[in-house]
C-alpha cells in the first residue's frame, strides 16, 4: 500500500505488470484481471482491491500450475 502525495488515504496500486494480453475469456495473461475487473478497479474501494488481489494470486498460482 502505498501514500500518494495529495492524498489523504492509503491507496492500492494496480497489479498491472504492463504485459496486457487478454486470452479467450478476457482474462489479462500479465495481471490475471477480468476485463471487468481492470475497468472496475478505479471505482473500488481499498478493501475491494486488496479482496481482488487475493483473489489474482490465486489465479497466478493455477495458470502456473497449467
Amino acid at each position: 500500500m502505498n501514500m500518494r502525495y495529495g492524498q489523504n488515504k492509503p491507496t492500492i496500486d494496480p497489479p498491472c505488470v504492463r504485459h496486457c494480453c487478454l486470452d479467450s475469456n478476457d482474462v489479462c495473461l500479465g495481471c490475471h484481471r477480468s476485463l471487468d475487473e481492470i475497468l472496475a478497479w478505479h471505482s473500488m474501494n481499498d478493501q475491494q482491491k486488496s479482496a481482488l488481489i487475493a483473489i489474482l494470486q490465486q489465479r497466478a498460482i493455477a495458470s502456473q500450475n497449467r
